[in-house]
């Protein structure tokens, strides 16, 4: 069977001042991890969805400590820990994405519009309506709402 994954794209850095481009940050990041991996490439594919977990990992402990639900600890986090955290596994799921297809924005978009017919009323007229969920100040409840399976 031949190796899923392809040679990094070569992508220049991108200026400090310049805005993000997601898939472009994409890229630079997924090189980057390449040219410092001394791993074979189907034993890299597997450590970057190691790495996925270990960031939903980091997500749990977050909110955990923004709640205060571990009382010898306390309230350790706050939720702007958690939209940090929630970052890191979004970025990590991107690069781990492109790191299994030279053609991420192409398979997100798919699984995007795949995702919303399914889920969003009105798109699909067998989906159910959103559930409402705890509000937690200054975030959006339906961000709770949980979206895939």
């Amino acid at each position: 069977m031949p190796d899923p994954i392809p040679a990094p794209r070569a992508t220049a850095p991108a200026p400090a001042d310049a805005p993000t481009d997601l898939w472009a940050t994409v890229d630079r990041l997924h090189g980057w991890l390449e040219s410092h991996s001394p791993n074979p490439p189907r034993e890299t594919l597997l450590l970057r969805m190691l790495k996925l977990a270990e960031e939903t990992g980091e997500v749990a402990q977050a909110v955990i400590g923004a709640t205060g639900q571990n009382p010898r600890k306390g309230t350790t986090h706050t939720w702007d820990d958690v939209e940090s955290e929630l970052c890191d596994v979004v970025i990590t799921a991107l690069v781990a994405l492109r790191t299994l297809t030279p053609a991420p924005e192409q398979a997100l978009a798919s699984r995007l519009r795949a995702v919303e017919q399914r889920s969003v009323p009105g798109r699909n007229p067998g989906s159910a309506p959103s559930r409402d969920s705890e509000s937690v100040p200054g975030r959006n409840p339906e961000a709770f709402t949980q979206f895939t399976d």
